[in-house]
């Protein structure tokens, strides 16, 4: 087969490790030599700004705007993006082209002092720059003080390390793939504290239109993870999500099932709105779950009303 591919993706280590397991996979499914599939770096605004919070500088969309504009412009075939960054609605010409199989969507909870949130002293310092880890962390813990930790991966764990944090959380799935997961002190369970939507899965996005890039792409689609994030894009979207809500969502499929568990609160940790829901899966699988997520979502916004709509100054 003599297809080649330009893929982007952000220039962070996490995003050019899992960026490259990705690329692995499809050569494989491909029959094709790797070096057929390019990898292009890509700085994007999210990756610029280290000095505060993404809600402070415009939110989501920031981590993937510069590859947007990178496959519009026709610079790169395709990109790989962690799903949880990715916006509810693409721009116009971008599909989602494929959901590969999906890592453990868990958190990891990280520290030098302590086991687990629980075990941490009251007045203890947690380091995160997620306003849902913020919100659930309040919501356990009102005696913790939260402050914003932001960089990548090493970054965090070395301000850990440093004594700079008591403690901060981070995707179990980053760990993996940049294969230091022996750093998590332990992981949360999902009940504990639902993961980001989207967490643990990746996004390739391509061209609408394109077939050669779609077809190859489409190789590697996981079914099951693509029922779970239609779903959790669909609760998110239900609720106008954003980084301004504290917003976490989980779906499983297998089975002939789809498991959900959703729910929002707000940046305090104050009050919580949690839905929970099985439901058993026909023909229509996609569609179902889109409508699942929609619906619980609708069902939270409804009984919240205005208190979903955050002052976050």
């Amino acid at each position: 087969m003599s297809l080649r591919l330009r893929i982007g993706a952000r220039g962070s280590p996490l995003s050019l490790a899992q960026t490259g397991l990705a690329r692995d996979a499809l050569a494989r499914a491909l029959d094709i030599d790797a070096g057929a599939l390019t990898i292009i770096p890509i700085t994007t605004t999210g990756d610029r700004i280290q000095d505060r919070r993404l809600i402070e500088a415009g939110g989501k969309g920031l981590f993937t705007k510069e590859l947007d504009e990178a496959l519009l412009d026709g610079r790169i075939d395709c990109a790989i993006h962690s799903m949880k960054d990715l916006p509810t609605k693409l721009p116009d010409g971008i599909v989602l082209a494929c959901v590969p199989a999906r890592e453990d969507p868990r958190d990891a909870f990280v520290s030098a002092k302590a086991k687990t949130l629980a075990d941490l002293p009251a007045g203890a310092r947690v380091g995160t720059a997620s306003l849902r880890r913020q919100a659930q962390v309040l919501a356990a813990r009102p005696d913790l003080t939260v402050a914003t930790l932001r960089g990548n991966v090493d970054t965090r764990l070395k301000k850990i390390e440093a004594g700079e944090f008591d403690a901060t959380f981070l995707a179990l799935s980053g760990l993996r793939r940049l294969g230091v997961d022996e750093r998590a002190t332990s992981v949360v369970e999902i009940d504990a504290m639902p993961p980001a939507a989207g967490q643990g899965a990746l996004a390739i996005t391509a061209r609408a239109g394109d077939e050669t890039t779609l077809r190859a792409l489409a190789t590697i689609e996981d079914p099951m993870a693509r029922l779970e994030i239609e779903a959790e894009r669909a609760f998110l979207a239900a609720l106008d999500g954003s980084c301004r809500t504290p917003i976490a969502a989980l779906a499983r499929a297998g089975g002939g099932a789809l498991i959900f568990l959703g729910e929002t609160l707000t940046p305090d940790g104050k009050k919580r709105w949690r839905r929970s829901e099985t439901i058993a899966l026909s023909g229509a699988g996609h569609a179902e779950a889109a409508a699942l997520g929609a619906r619980l979502g609708r069902s939270i916004r409804d009984e919240a009303g205005d208190q979903l709509v955050f002052d976050v100054t």
